[in-house]
């Protein structure tokens, strides 16, 4: 059986080469998503007035198999050939699994896991009872229980995944990924 396999790589950009890597890299984002197996894209350009030069890239495969094979094609080595004299030293991969893939961090140290869980309560706490609250009315006694349970499951995973956990993450970052070194 296979399972979502998430990738996060992180590049330090000469600063001279920032507009050409930004502009190579979303092309290459682009091309990629045609490879087999390939579920998705995000990137994260250093925050501004950071001073960062560290990009990040969270990549989603269908499978280990599929994410071997994206790493063996032309497209991927041409790119690494083309950004070469962009950045400076090698990538640095970091496969995410569990929640680590709702916190990525372009510099490379995951949250502590403790941080990651008190965050992921915070956020389905109030979901988990704000989902159904509004669903149940409009779903009534149309749906069988499981039916209706799966529902209102599925509502409550879109409303993490694309409102509550992003909001919440980013409303976080600096307590999440502190750059002086405090906990």
């Amino acid at each position: 059986m296979s399972q979502t396999i998430h990738v996060a790589i992180t590049r330090r950009v000469r600063k001279e080469h920032a507009e050409a890597f930004e502009q190579g890299l979303a092309e290459f984002a682009r091309r990629s998503l045609d490879e087999p197996g390939t579920l998705g894209v995000h990137l994260l350009r250093p925050a501004p007035g950071s001073g960062s030069m560290d990009y990040g890239i969270v990549r989603s495969f269908a499978s280990a198999a599929d994410r071997e094979a994206f790493y063996r094609t032309d497209l991927y080595k041409d790119w690494l050939a083309k950004v070469e004299p962009m950045v400076e030293g090698k990538p640095v991969y970091r496969e995410l699994g569990g929640l680590e893939a709702w916190f990525p961090n372009p510099r490379g140290a995951n949250p502590p896991r403790w941080k990651m869980a008190l965050l992921t309560w915070i956020a389905v706490w109030p979901v988990s009872m704000a989902v159904p609250a509004a669903l149940v009315p409009l779903l009534g006694e149309r749906l069988p229980r499981a039916l209706a349970a799966g529902v209102i499951a599925a509502g409550i995973v879109v409303t993490l995944t694309w409102g509550a956990m992003p909001l919440l993450v980013n409303l976080a970052a600096p307590w999440l990924h502190p750059t002086n070194g405090d906990p």
